[in-house]
């Protein structure tokens, strides 16, 4: 919060307390008849009443300073979005020249570095590795297992129906 709000706010709370005062003892001279007190405590009231409306145009004041000042950082901080943005962008152009002049460095596989680490070129290109496509699918096809509470691994017997029931 901007100092002259906070000191706006302050400022006139006390003073709108400090009004309570003087009211009071003009309502008290009026149930008694006292007019110089009665007309005493108004200008109290009123001088009161004044400041706290000066501080309230202090208030008025720091929250247009604090707005300006919100908006002066928020469009600097999109500036800066926009700059690094721009930045990035320029960056991602270089290296997208860079693979595209061959300045790349290639990887190749001879026949017989492919035959040394005993994979042909098919199962590469699949990523499957050494295992035949069978293998891997029999994997995935496996019974169920059920555990004890102690870790043991029990087959289910043949037959068996397990049921669950919500």
């Amino acid at each position: 919060m901007h100092a002259k709000t906070m000191e706006g706010l302050v400022g006139a709370n006390m003073n709108m307390k400090m009004m309570n005062t003087p009211f009071r003892v003009y309502q008290e001279a009026e149930r008694r008849g006292d007019t110089a007190t009665m007309e005493r405590a108004m200008g109290y009231v009123g001088e009161t009443a004044d400041k706290a409306e000066d501080y309230q145009k202090k208030v008025e004041k720091g929250m247009k300073e604090e707005a300006k000042e919100a908006r002066e950082k928020a469009k600097s901080e999109q500036e800066d979005a926009i700059r690094k943005r721009k930045e990035e962008r320029g960056e991602q152009e270089k290296r997208i020249e860079e693979s595209r002049n061959g300045n790349t460095d290639t990887v190749s596989i001879s026949e017989s570095g492919k035959a040394v680490s005993g994979e042909t070129s098919d199962l590469a290109q699949t990523g499957i590795g050494s295992r035949p496509v069978e293998e891997t699918a029999d994997a995935v096809k496996t019974e169920p297992v059920i555990y004890t509470k102690a870790g043991e691994a029990v087959m289910p017997e043949s037959g068996t129906n397990i049921s669950v029931s919500a």
